[in-house]
């Protein structure tokens, strides 16, 4: 019975771990969209340099 256990709560760790891999990955890919959006869309400068997109 115990063995049977370990390996269910195993599957389930593991599908858990998955499965949050997967929704990282997701959002890794929407903030990079963000941040080329952001890089292409930044402003110029009084002097004609192209400023930061970001305030900080």
């Amino acid at each position: 019975m115990v063995p049977l256990l370990l390996v269910l709560l195993l599957a389930i760790v593991l599908f858990g771990f998955g499965f949050a891999v997967k929704v990282l990955w997701w959002i890794a890919l929407a903030v990079l969209v963000l941040w080329l959006l952001g890089f292409l869309a930044r402003g110029t400068k009084t002097g004609g340099g192209r400023g930061r997109w970001y305030r900080w």
